[in-house]
């Protein structure tokens, strides 16, 4: 984000996903980041549901996907094993957040996780 000028803070889940602490930002976007952790793990990092419900646009990748899908009533499962190294995605729909993309086009990403969304939550694809 800062290599595009944009304007950011970066704060530990510990206290980036408190909603009284996001509001005083009035942030126009938020990004919940990937970890180690799976939401299934006492003690790994979460969020206020009403967070989903500020309005405000939410990049989640990775481990930060899965606990939206989670908090969001999404299916949430562990896989058999875990992704680790390169792999590549499609943008199907290169509007809104992938605007600027190909359409159709392959993006090479990192993947590190154990679980999967096997399904997504209610009004999400």
């Amino acid at each position: 984000m800062r290599e595009a000028h944009v304007y950011c803070e970066i704060h530990p889940a510990t206290r980036g996903t408190d909603l009284r602490f996001i509001k005083q930002f009035d942030p126009k976007a938020i990004i919940l980041s990937g970890g180690p952790n799976s939401v299934f793990d006492p003690g790994a990092p979460t969020a206020d549901p009403k967070l989903l419900e500020l309005g405000t646009p939410i990049l989640a990748i990775c481990y930060g996907m899965q606990l939206v899908a989670h908090l969001a009533g999404g299916k949430v499962t562990p896989s058999a094993q875990r992704e680790y190294g390169r792999a590549d995605i499609t943008v199907r729909d290169a509007t809104g957040l992938f605007a600027g993309f190909e359409p159709q086009g392959c993006v090479t990403v990192w993947a590190s996780h154990g679980d999967r969304i096997e399904q997504p939550p209610p009004r999400f694809r």
